[in-house]
């Protein structure tokens, strides 16, 4: 009862900050299952829950090869090193949540273009300016996703993610969302959909902000 509770909570919240907000716009849950053993997936898939995200390639490895009976939806949203990419893209990730830099770019359409396959992306916004965080800086984001659009084609640009502010101070943490907002409005005539912002800890102010993706991991999994 512990799982099925939490997403019924989760999924409540998230509909009050929707319709505060916008009764249209249709908010995606992703449940971020890093800390979560492959039982605990299966536990929350047969509450209903469909997309699950992964921090590390190797752990999406084995619980996609644990779970591969189920029809899940997995979202790569941690940092990819390069020398991961081809492990990464042997598993098919419905939608990578991080593309962070050129660099990484380059190398996805390298590895893509050589085996004839596409991936969905969301480019990755350091909207805070962190120094511990990944991301393209929001003044050279919009110019970047073009670049890659441009010349990346196997990589399938759908909007972008961002992580908010590192602090307890709402203020802060709405103006980075602020920021990615901007961003993502700027960028739905280049076919932006997704605007990932949002974790356990944001999410309704994310909502508020106008994201309609988020990513829950320890309020679905608590007391699991």
């Amino acid at each position: 009862m512990g799982l099925n509770e939490n997403l019924i909570q989760a999924i409540e919240k998230i509909e009050k900050a929707r319709v505060r907000t916008d009764r249209h716009r249709i908010v995606r849950l992703v449940a971020v299952s890093k800390y979560a053993t492959s039982q605990e997936i299966q536990a929350l898939y047969e509450c209903g829950q469909r997309a699950f995200g992964e921090n590390k390639v190797q752990d999406l490895q084995e619980k996609s090869d644990k779970l591969n009976n189920l029809p899940l939806e997995w979202h790569f949203i941690g940092t990819l090193q390069n020398n991961k990419i081809n492990a990464l893209l042997k598993l098919k990730p419905t939608l990578l949540q991080s593309l962070h830099s050129l660099n990484l770019a380059y190398e996805l359409q390298k590895r893509l273009e050589r085996d004839n396959l596409t991936l969905k992306a969301l480019l990755q916004v350091n909207s805070a300016k962190e120094e511990s965080k990944s991301g393209f800086l929001p003044e050279i984001a919009q110019e970047s996703y073009h670049k890659i659009q441009e010349e990346c084609p196997n990589i399938k640009l759908c909007g972008i993610m961002s992580i908010g502010a590192h602090t307890q101070e709402t203020k802060i943490i709405q103006k980075s969302f602020e920021v990615s907002y901007k961003i993502f409005e700027s960028l739905k005539t280049r076919g932006a959909k997704t605007l990932s912002l949002g974790m356990s800890g944001d999410f309704e102010l994310a909502i508020a902000c106008g994201s309609n993706c988020v990513r829950l991991g320890s309020i679905l999994f608590k007391n699991a």
